[in-house]
């Protein structure tokens, strides 16, 4: 099966040119086997009448929201109708060009390999090819970085709440032990 996209070559419409060329741009990324038609060629006037015979959608623009014969760009998968420019490009945006363009899809599922690295702590960096222990939780991340001279931030925040008890700030203890909280569970 070939697809096959239908053009004028000779369209005064800028927008209809930009058209064609997306479209080309597009199947040439994506690898996609397709047949140019020029439907403005001389010799392709039975074509010409093939596609506007058979196209269904009228491919309008903004200039020409509703063009007597169908505009290029028309694609066919052989004489099977596919679509016009917007249905194309909505394919597209929805990752469905296979379906669209009415190929056959591959029975396996494709392959894909990746190089990504993974951050560990304290600035190590590993390739996924090469695993070593994933199961490490962050608290034991946190307990290899910690420095034994640098106190830990929860250490002495019980001794200061009581001291401010003690001092009458019982209101100002609340606070302290609710924001307390707070860290923890966000933690």
């Amino acid at each position: 099966m070939v697809v096959k996209v239908y053009i004028s070559g000779i369209s005064g419409n800028k927008e209809v040119k930009k058209r064609q060329q997306r479209v080309l741009l597009i199947l040439d990324s994506k690898n996609v086997q397709y047949e140019v038609i020029d439907i403005a060629e001389p010799e392709n006037e039975d074509k010409k009448d093939f596609m506007q015979n058979f196209s269904t959608s009228s491919g309008g623009t903004i200039s020409d929201p509703n063009p007597r014969h169908p505009l290029p760009p028309q694609l066919f998968n052989d004489d099977d109708y596919c679509g016009d420019y917007d249905q194309f490009d909505m394919a597209n945006e929805i990752d469905e060009m296979e379906k669209f363009l009415k190929l056959e899809s591959s029975d396996s599922a494709p392959t894909v390999t990746s190089n990504a690295e993974i951050k560990l702590g304290n600035g190590e960096i590993q390739s996924e090819e090469t695993p070593q222990n994933f199961n490490e939780t962050k608290d034991d991340k946190e307990e290899e970085s910690k420095d034994d001279n640098v106190p830990d931030n929860n250490e002495n925040t019980n001794e200061t709440v009581e001291s401010k008890v003690e001092n009458g700030d019982e209101g100002e203890a609340k606070n302290e032990e609710e924001d307390e909280e707070e860290e923890d569970e966000d933690e």
